[in-house]
């Protein structure tokens, strides 16, 4: 069993920035992937951004791309979302996500262990 648990969502001005924490505990925390998706109401679970357990490869959706960067400490069994220019369109929930594999990162059924989600809201 992996638990995780996201912290540093917030209120943010539109071109403003946040960074997320996602802190993981349980088992090995570099046996996984790390994923982050979001969901804003009423629509479904997106893609954002995800890194491999060494954290040599990261991907990112399109949307956010340039404006986002994933990244991991596996000392501290912690992985980050930096998230700059954030826009209106970027308000959601964000779920940080832990998969023991190491491709097709962008698919959410592939995640075994999902976080409780932060508010992020993005005031224009």
């Amino acid at each position: 069993q992996v638990q995780l648990v996201e912290s540093g969502g917030g209120l943010v001005q539109a071109g403003g920035s946040l960074t997320l924490s996602c802190a993981a505990s349980g088992r090995s925390f570099t046996d996984y992937a790390m994923g982050w998706f979001r969901q804003a109401p009423g629509r479904e679970r997106q893609f954002v951004a995800a890194i491999t357990w060494s954290g040599g490869s990261t991907y990112y959706a399109t949307s956010v791309k340039v404006r986002f960067t994933i990244s991991r400490d596996n000392a501290k069994n912690t992985a980050y979302l930096q998230m700059n220019s954030l826009n209106v369109e970027d308000t959601a929930v964000y779920y940080c996500a832990a998969s023991p594999r190491q491709y097709g990162l962008g698919d959410p059924n592939i995640y075994n262990y999902w976080g409780q989600g932060t508010q992020v809201t993005v005031s224009s």
